[in-house]
Parts: C-alpha cells; structure tokens; sequence
C-alpha cells in the first residue's frame, strides 16, 4: 500500500511539473507577442505625426533674433527692400515692429544701452558726435500710425525734410521711398504690387484728408454804394473846412 501511494503521488506531481512547464512555454512568445505589438504600434503613432511636431520633439525652435537684419525673399520688392532700410536706419529708435521706443522694445538691447535718455547715451549730455533724443518717439506701424499725414507724398516729405533724427535728409529719394512703401504695407495702407514714387504717391490716401475752411461770406458793394462813399467823404471834407473857418474868425476876434 505504501508503495503503491508513493507511486501515485509520484506520477501526480510529475503531470502538474509538466502542465506547469507547458503553460509557461505558451505565456513566454504571447507575451512576447503583445510587447512586440505595443513597440509597433506606438513607432507607428510616432510616424503618423505631424513633421513638425516630430521636429519640435527632436529640437526646440530657436528664439528668432528680433534686432538682425531682415531676410529678403528671392525676389524683393520695394517694400521688402524698405524693410532692411527702415531696419538700418529707423529701427533703433522707432522699434523693430515700428512699436516706437517703447519699454519693451529696449528690454531688447544690453542693459548698460536700456535708459537711452541718460548721460552720455541720449541725454542731455551726450557724447562726442552724440544727439539728445526725444522722451516721446511715436510709432510709425499699428492703430492711428501716420495718420497726421493726408497722403503718401506728405509721409514722404515729412522723413525726407526731418529724418534720420540725427542727419535728416541724408538718404537718397529712393531709400525715402522704399521707407515710406515698407511702413504703408505693413499698415495696410498699400499693396506694395507697384513701385511708391513722386508720380503717384499724392494719390495714395493714409490719414484723413485736411479739413477744409469754410468760407465766410463775401457782401459785395451794389451799384449805388460807390457813389455814397463818395458823398460821405466830400460831407466829411467840407465840415472840415467849415470848423477850420469857424476856429479863424474866432481867433481873429
């Protein structure tokens, strides 16, 4: 009996060893199965984005450098070439966006440059060549920009006649002109499709036209008015004479 026991024990514990070691030699290539499946599926997500989401996960995006010169397309047109002019020549003072010299845009330059109305910089004492700026610079791009200017050709003549600040007039017409273009597209105030010169940038509106003066009434003289001038005048002339006549023979009395 005992033998017998053993054995059987013996035999039971063999079949559960080997169903054990059938179950996990199922479980090892499923399981391998499903992770395999998953790496494929997220590589295939990862495939099916966007470039340039895919891009923006591999490298952050530069911070653009807002004081550098302006790109110009491959083929410039006027206004693209005012906008390195401007970038030149008006920027460091009327902004990089044409924002004027506002807080912001000078948080942009060192910090021993930021005040620009302190001595030495722009101040009242400047340095040798040196030239005092205004405390207020207006914009020249955004809501209500230009707008004291009735036309183009005015916009014209004003930055010709009084800028740059420090040297005005020491562009050439040409240059005033690629300005002048550059700061009415970015207004919206000009395609920029044809080229801005003297022919017809008095037909191109920016701000409200001059008012016009009323004119005052004008009393024109009748035909008979003359004449009456003329007899007052005569009346007037002779009670002259006559008081003069009368003040003679008094004194002769």
């Amino acid at each position: 009996m005992l033998c017998v026991m053993c054995l059987t024990h013996v035999c039971a514990a063999r079949s559960n060893s080997v169903l054990i070691s059938r179950i996990r030699f199922l479980l090892f290539p499923l399981g391998f199965a499903l992770l395999l499946t998953a790496i494929i599926s997220q590589g295939g997500m990862a495939l099916n984005a966007p470039l340039d989401v895919r891009q923006e996960s591999l490298t952050a995006s530069p911070t653009p450098d807002r004081l550098a010169k302006p790109t110009m397309p491959a083929s410039p047109s006027q206004a693209d070439i005012g906008a390195q002019v401007y970038w030149l020549n008006c920027s460091p003072c009327h902004g990089d966006r044409g924002q004027g010299l506002t807080n912001e845009f000078r948080q942009l330059y060192p910090p021993e440059d930021q005040n620009c109305w302190k001595s030495h910089c722009h101040g009242n004492v400047t340095y040798e060549n040196g030239f005092t700026i205004p405390k207020v610079i207006p914009a020249l791009i955004g809501p209500g920009a230009l707008q004291k200017f009735p036309t183009a050709a005015n916009v014209f003549g004003f930055a010709k006649a009084a800028m740059p600040f420090q040297r005005p007039g020491v562009l050439t017409d040409k240059e005033y002109y690629q300005i002048v273009s550059f700061l009415l597209r970015e207004n919206k105030l000009w395609t920029a499709q044809t080229e801005l010169t003297a022919s017809n940038a008095d037909q191109i509106p920016v701000g409200p036209p001059p008012a016009t003066p009323t004119p005052q009434p004008v009393f024109a003289l009748s035909s008979t008015q003359p004449y009456v001038a003329i007899v007052l005048i005569v009346g007037v002339l002779i009670l002259i004479l006559l008081f003069q006549r009368i003040f003679r023979n008094k004194s002769h009395l």
